[in-house]
Formats: C-alpha cells, sequence, structure tokens
C-alpha cells in the first residue's frame, strides 16, 4: 500500500462518530482526548474533531447523479467492498448513491457508494476487481 493519507474533520458527537466508524464501517479506534478520536480507516489515518462539519452541496456530478463535494472515502478491493456494502445496508445506512456498478465492462470499471456520516460527512467507497486498474483510462 503507498503512504497512509491522514485527514482531520469535524464531527458532532464522538459517541456517535464511534458507532458509526468503529461498529459499523468495522474501524479500528486510535488515541482519543475529550474533543477527538482518530480511527484506522482502511489503514489511513482519520481524525475525527469535535466542531461544525464542512459545507457540502450536492455538485458533483456521477453519472445522472448529483454527489456531495467535497467528500472524502477509501478505494478496496471488490470483496472487502461487498462486505461493507452489506454492513451498511444491514446498518439502515441512508445511501446518497446506492451500491452500484460504474464503466462496466470499460477501462476503470469500478463499484462505488455514497453514504454519510451520523454528522452528514460524506464519503465514497469504490470497489475494484483489479487495484491496477484504479487508475486506468
Amino acid at each position: 500500500m503507498p503512504t497512509p493519507f491522514h485527514l482531520a474533520c469535524h464531527v458532532t458527537d464522538l459517541d456517535a462518530a464511534r458507532a458509526f466508524y468503529g461498529d459499523v464501517l468495522g474501524c479500528a479506534e486510535g488515541r482519543s482526548t475529550e474533543t477527538w478520536v482518530d480511527f484506522d480507516f482502511f489503514g489511513h489515518q482519520l481524525s475525527l474533531h469535535l466542531g461544525a462539519p464542512f459545507a457540502v452541496a450536492e455538485t458533483g456530478k456521477v453519472g445522472d447523479t448529483d454527489v456531495p463535494m467535497p467528500h472524502f472515502g477509501v478505494v478496496l478491493p471488490l470483496d472487502q467492498w461487498t462486505a461493507l456494502a452489506e454492513r451498511l445496508e444491514a446498518a439502515g445506512a441512508d445511501f446518497v448513491l446506492e451500491p452500484q456498478v460504474r464503466f462496466e465492462g470499460e477501462p476503470g470499471e469500478q463499484w462505488t457508494m455514497f453514504f454519510r456520516d451520523p454528522s452528514g460527512n460524506p464519503i465514497e467507497v469504490k470497489g475494484f476487481r483489479e487495484m491496477a486498474a484504479v487508475f486506468d483510462a
């Protein structure tokens, strides 16, 4: 894996964030204080701090769907993506974009889903059969 990234963003409730990122997404919790908590977000460091989440607008075009911008996420091997999609569906996640395949049969074929955390932060998770295809054009 390339060098992990670090992202810090705001959440409105650390307990709700712990339940979502830890229990639903399956991310291991790291260090924390009264005002922030770190998670191992699929091999990357995600720091969630108490505060007002960043402003988002439905301005990103994905096919015929407007998705929230900005957003963050992760790219997973397809089997891990499928397992996560099933966990989110079982947890009653409110999808912005339901789990689906895009660019089927084309270079860069990928599975994608958009959802929000309990504070409204938009997350996209992509899945690939072959991770080498992530940058195919």
